[in-house]
């Protein structure tokens, strides 16, 4: 190893740039499928409490009852938030859509008070609806509850389907990148396979021929890593400018996790392909290295 140092740099700097650029560029998709993993249930979360539905009130209530009863509704532990839409205020959203008031050509105003409600992420799913359903319209000033219970079921069908095809790409892509992690290092130990022969002649034991490659596809393994850090750093920082309220679910404990695991499974992946390639060249006959 180090004789390649001295003799030919440029050969070295080359072979080590390759091998570094080769590794993180994997690394950086094994953080990212890996990011995704750990911030699912806060993606799954935030999408099912965005999720609301209409609370619509009697004609007969005024503003201070509607009042009264939203605070009931906040109380109760399923309920995340609500939001008072009186009459008028349901007018001027419909006249902001349609570019009249429909009050104007029928000569009162058609709608009634709501609250939009926002439910807690574990009720927010088809099987809860029915109970809660029930208990919002046991109060004597609600009229009907609105919601659209198709789009409820398709956001949880969609959502077990993303963790199902995150955790199969994750299981596919770890496999695929120690597929390309070894073949880069066993190139790269593929030069050496005669110097690792005349090793083996002289005596040296397999773990003394090993460690010079194993020290050597570590340091490559940190500089991958963090080269691979360097680019999920710019990923997300494109991503926030983009998508502001959703990355404010990353919380930073997060992200120094997924550089701890991008900066040991660069190390890790790079020992155990590593000792594998070179006792590919230690089990070898000394005749076989030039035929291969």
């Amino acid at each position: 190893m180090g004789k390649n140092k001295k003799g030919n740099p440029v050969s070295f700097f080359n072979s080590r740039l390759i091998s570094v650029v080769s590794i993180s560029l994997v690394l950086f998709l094994l953080g990212l499928i890996f990011l995704l993993g750990l911030l699912g249930n806060q993606l799954s979360d935030y999408v099912r409490e965005n999720i609301s539905f209409s609370v619509v009130l009697k004609d007969a209530q005024d503003e201070s009852d509607a009042v009264r009863l939203q605070k009931r509704l906040e109380a109760l532990p399923f309920i995340k938030s609500t939001e008072y839409i009186s009459k008028e205020q349901a007018a001027k959203e419909m006249e902001d859509e349609l570019g009249e008031n429909p009050e104007t050509f029928l000569g009162f105003n058609p709608f009634q008070a709501s609250i939009e409600v926002n439910l807690n992420s574990k009720y927010a799913n088809p099987d809860s609806l029915p109970a809660i359903e029930k208990k919002l319209t046991s109060y004597t000033n609600v009229s009907e509850i609105l919601y659209r219970k198709d789009m409820m079921q398709m956001v949880n069908n969609n959502i077990k389907r993303v963790g199902l095809v995150l955790l199969t790409l994750a299981a596919v892509l770890m496999a695929i990148s120690f597929v390309l992690i070894s073949n880069t290092i066993r190139l790269l130990i593929y030069s050496k396979r005669f110097l690792i022969q005349t090793m083996k002649l002289v005596g040296a034991t397999s773990s003394f021929i090993r460690r010079p490659f194993i020290r050597y596809n570590i340091v490559s393994g940190i500089m991958a890593g963090f080269l691979a850090i360097l680019m999920l750093a710019g990923a997300l920082y494109y991503l926030q400018n983009e998508l502001g309220d959703l990355m404010t679910l990353i919380d930073p404990q997060i992200l120094l996790i997924v550089a701890a695991v991008v900066m040991g499974l660069g190390i890790f992946l790079s020992i155990i392909a590593t000792y594998f390639a070179v006792n590919k060249y230690l089990r070898m006959d000394g005749g076989k290295m030039y035929y291969v």
